[in-house]
């Protein structure tokens, strides 16, 4: 497979359509200031029945990757897929090394970075994607800073520190966290490990959908419900099913579940009046126990609001009292996850009509239980 760092693959800016070369180390569009697509050409699957024997680990999908022969992974991936209704199913993501989702991106970004040797790597995040990129930026050597807003869990600020990366405690909320993270990235030698802005993240969270459908035996189930904030994994299950659906590996998309909290909804409010894009979000986010999808303005708002029209989905929201019932009776059954990743069992555990996946992005221990 080509290095995808050697000229074949570009940043390409679905705003406006400006494009740079991956081996550089521009994190947004100079024109729009807009995340970047990947416009990697041609990336395809593997047929089912060849993947017996492959490594144990999401990097199976090698095809179907940007990048490939990595030295920073850790084992990511291949998560259990486990039925807790007799419609809706539950992929294990708390079970990954870092303990949530994020390491399906974060080991694509830490990869890449290795390549690119910069003279240092920073990010930001709620907490689950900072621990990811510590850990991912410590097995690649790489000197890592972080930035959290105030109010972070305790549990994952000590994880991030515990990897070795310097860790940059930010007044206020999200927002100001990212803000902060991208006025560090202007510095030279600087990579931005945005898990939100750099689309290597998302061709590492499509795995999700691929090992789903694998285990499934070349299926997906009629619905995929995801917790939505900055949409990494949505955009990331979208990429994985039109892939899939182009290869003629499916015979139909599965329609896309997004689930925020009643407390920041800013794209539900949006898909319900009919927008393209956000209305007047609020600059600052609104308290709520499902501190990681807590995004007022997702800079990937108008992709994530076209793929769940696209796929047939809808936005569902939970109030808080739903995410604290869910969590305890996920812990009732026998898994304890973190209040964020709580959220979709909370939308449709009691569906019946539909199959669907939901999944347990992270775990309990990283947040600890709700409080009544």
């Amino acid at each position: 497979m080509p290095d995808m760092l050697a000229g074949v693959a570009t940043y390409l800016c679905p705003q406006d359509g400006t494009r740079a070369r991956t081996d550089t180390l521009t994190w947004c569009c100079p024109v729009c200031g807009g995340p970047w697509d990947l416009d990697a050409g041609v990336l395809s699957s593997a047929p089912l029945n060849s993947l017996t024997g492959r490594v144990n680990s999401l990097w199976r999908y090698e095809e179907a990757l940007p990048l490939a022969d990595p030295a920073v992974s850790l084992g990511e991936g291949r998560t259990p897929l486990v039925p807790l209704t007799a419609s809706v199913s539950a992929k294990l993501d708390f079970l990954m090394p870092t303990l949530s989702f994020k390491d399906r991106g974060a080991v694509m970004l830490a990869e890449l970075a290795r390549r690119l040797a910069p003279e240092r790597v920073v990010a930001d995040s709620s907490g689950n994607a900072g621990t990811a990129l510590a850990a991912y930026c410590a097995r690649a050597g790489l000197p890592c800073t972080v930035y959290v807003p105030e109010g972070t869990s305790p549990k994952k600020t000590e994880q991030i520190r515990a990897h070795g990366a310097r860790l940059e405690i930010v007044p206020g909320d999200r927002e100001a966290t990212a803000r902060a993270a991208r006025a560090a990235a202007g510095s030279p030698g600087t990579f931005y490990a945005s898990h939100v802005h750099n689309p290597y993240f998302l061709h590492g969270t499509k795995t999700y959908v691929y090992e789903m459908w694998e285990d499934l035996g070349g299926t997906l189930p009629d619905a995929i419900a995801v917790p939505v904030g900055n949409g990494t994994l949505l955009l990331g299950a979208a990429l994985a099913t039109s892939e899939l659906l182009a290869q003629g590996l499916i015979d139909r998309r599965p329609a896309l579940i997004a689930v925020q909290a009643e407390a920041v909804s800013p794209l539900a409010t949006a898909f319900r009046a009919g927008s393209d894009g956000l209305l007047d979000a609020p600059d600052t986010a609104s308290s709520t126990l499902a501190e990681g999808i807590a995004i007022p303005r997702p800079p990937r708002a108008r992709q994530i609001l076209a793929a769940v029209r696209e796929s047939g989905g809808t936005f569902l929201t939970v109030s808080e009292d739903r995410i604290r019932a869910a969590q305890l009776d996920l812990a009732a059954r026998g898994f304890f996850v973190e209040t964020t990743g709580v959220v979709c069992w909370a939308a449709v555990g009691d569906w019946t009509d539909r199959s669907v996946v939901v999944p347990l992005c992270g775990a309990g221990l990283k947040t600890g239980l709700a409080p009544p």
